[in-house]
């Protein structure tokens, strides 16, 4: 096979129909879920104002300072305000809150999204440039039952998914953004001296972003930081009750947690609560999902200060678990029905059949090519159907039909109008459950739905 003149680039993937089942059949949980606890899908565009993201997430976060993808135009009159592809959904969100007066809803707005994000980062397992998110946001109350809430709604997706027991949900509290301002100066006074002995990546941090030495991989750092201040020190007294609070939510609600002190995560709006879903065998590295309280954010976009709360999944991620995992999503492809045919006739017959079978909800493939009736019945065994019609240019001046068993290996000759009602007694009620409008999660099925 000769090799390809053109390859996809580097980190990004072609999404291929294999995987496309397991991304259909995370959605619909996914879509499950958000509809029984009142959430409203929203649509951000793919890209954004790159204000929206630095303001939002940080300048100097990795994510807006070495991940992000700049939009360039051709056209004169859009080089006014420069645009860049989205690294995450959370403050966009937050930007169509504001400009669409979501305010004067009914508090607090609950949102969903589903779709791709784009970050220059180091491929690696799971992570790709161009990757795909679920996100879920409560935006305009704050109160500790609400983030038990979006945390438990999240554990019962994972239990759909039968990937909840594969990870395990660490949780943290780091404050205000008073509270950490203060630990930010009492961690830089700390490294006063001690900046030859960080990695260079972590002394590039302690000047830009110094809470994100916390969860540096880098063992130098992490012996260092075990004489380091900590950031429960700095914390307000309402900081601690609400921690404490959620917390008693959560074992109500039986949910298991680690609480990790070190976890503060990589984007500059979180305040209070920050958790993640990691990996067990793996931790940190192999990260699910990741959310937190973003009570300043709206604020920081220009809007009137209003608390919020969320969490966005890696999809790419959720797929590798399941599969490590040998789950297999439902196969809904499965072809029921191959219709061979020879000849000019036959051929325009065919198409009928074939329309008026996949009218009734029947996977119906039609080979209506040239093929040798030799090769089409391979082609039936390769698509591994249950029948096959056979028409020929003696069927079409009998006006008949061969119905071929592929299991059975028996066949026989039937009236051509007789072969739609028969395939449909063949196949039965029971076998066509899966067209039916309601999916395995009991919502409504949307074909079209990405």
């Amino acid at each position: 096979m000769p090799e390809p003149k053109f390859r996809s680039p580097k980190g990004v993937h072609d999404v291929l129909p294999a995987d496309h089942q397991y991304l259909t059949y995370i959605k619909k949980a996914v879509r499950h879920r958000a509809r029984q606890a009142g959430f409203k899908r929203i649509e951000t565009p793919i890209f954004e104002d790159i204000n929206v993201f630095e303001r939002g997430i940080g300048e100097h976060t990795d994510a807006v300072e070495k991940e992000l993808y700049l939009v360039k135009s051709k056209h004169e009159e859009d080089e006014t305000v420069q645009l860049a592809l989205r690294p995450e959904t959370t403050a966009a969100t937050c930007r169509a809150y504001i400009e669409h007066g979501m305010q004067d809803l009914p508090q607090p707005v609950e949102l969903y999204s589903i779709g791709p994000n784009f970050r220059h980062d180091r491929p690696q397992k799971g992570r790709y440039r161009q990757f795909n998110q679920f996100t879920f946001e409560i935006i305009g109350l704050k109160d500790p039952s609400l983030d038990a809430q979006l945390i438990e709604a999240l554990k019962k997706i994972f239990t759909d998914l039968k990937i909840y027991d594969r990870l395990t949900l660490q949780i943290n509290n780091i404050g205000n953004g008073e509270s950490r301002r203060a630990y930010v100066e009492a961690l830089k006074d700390y490294f006063i001296g001690k900046e030859r002995n960080l990695p260079e990546r972590d002394r590039e941090r302690l000047k830009s972003n110094p809470l994100r030495l916390l969860d540096s991989k880098e063992e130098d750092t992490q012996i260092l930081l075990k004489m380091a201040p900590t950031l429960d020190q700095f914390l307000t007294d309402e900081s601690r009750l609400f921690h404490e609070t959620l917390l008693t939510y959560l074992d109500e609600l039986d949910i298991s947690y680690v609480i990790n002190a070190g976890l503060v995560r990589g984007l500059d709006y979180y305040t209070q609560t920050v958790f993640e879903f990691w990996d067990q065998s793996t931790g940190a590295q192999n990260a699910v999902a990741g959310g937190g309280r973003y009570d300043g954010l709206i604020e920081l976009l220009g809007g009137k200060p209003t608390p919020g709360v969320g969490f966005s999944v890696g999809m790419e991620r959720v797929v590798w678990h399941m599969k490590e995992a040998g789950i297999e999503p439902p196969q809904k492809d499965q072809v029921d029905v191959f219709v061979a045919q020879l000849g000019p006739e036959a051929k325009k017959k065919c198409l009928g059949l074939v329309s008026k079978l996949r009218d009734l909800g029947i996977h119906t493939v039609g080979a209506l090519g040239e093929a040798s009736l030799k090769s089409q019945m391979r082609l039936a065994d390769r698509f591994q159907v249950r029948y096959t019609l056979l028409l020929g240019q003696l069927e079409v001046k009998d006006s008949t039909i061969i119905l071929r068993d592929m299991a059975a290996g028996k066949q026989k000759q039937i009236p051509f109008e007789k072969a739609v009602p028969e395939v449909l007694k063949l196949i039965g009620k029971e076998n066509l459950d899966r067209y039916s409008i309601t999916d395995k999660f009991g919502e409504i099925t949307d074909p079209g739905e990405g």
